[in-house]
This record gives C-alpha cells, structure tokens and sequence, in this order.
C-alpha cells in the first residue's frame, strides 16, 4: 500500500500523473494499491478498490485504510 503523493516523489512526478499514469494502466497495474494521503479511495473507484483491497486482507474502517499500519513506504506522511 502506498499514497499517490509517496509513488510521486520516488519517480519524480506530483500524485495526479501517478492517478493518470495508473488508470491507463489497465489490469496489469495493481492501482488498488495505492491510495490518497488520508488512506482513502478515489470516488470513481472506491468501492472496487476497497473490495480488492479487503480480498487482500487489508483491514479498512469506514472506508480508510490505516497507512501508518500498512503503508509503504512508510512515511506516515502520504
């Protein structure tokens, strides 16, 4: 699990290229993984994305995820 903000800076680019980058990705990206700062699913995808998360095991209350728990990398910080 990761924040589109972590994947942004590892690469170099700012957490809406990661967003765009990852919906073009298709099935071969696991985009479900990565979450926004506050461990919350985009709008568009957030009842898929909490689905494949929970087929995972990652534990989510009232749709956040606890990225100090599960995050990486972990930052605490998104």
């Amino acid at each position: 699990m990761s924040t589109y903000g972590a994947v942004g800076r590892l690469v170099g680019v700012g957490p809406r290229r990661v967003a765009r980058a990852l919906s073009a990705g298709g099935a071969a990206v696991p985009w479900h993984r990565v979450l926004r700062a506050d461990g919350t699913a985009a709008e568009p995808v957030r009842a898929r994305q909490l689905e494949l998360l929970a087929a995972e095991g990652v534990p989510a209350r009232g749709g956040r995820v606890d990225l100090r728990a599960v995050g990486w990398p972990d930052d605490g910080d998104g």
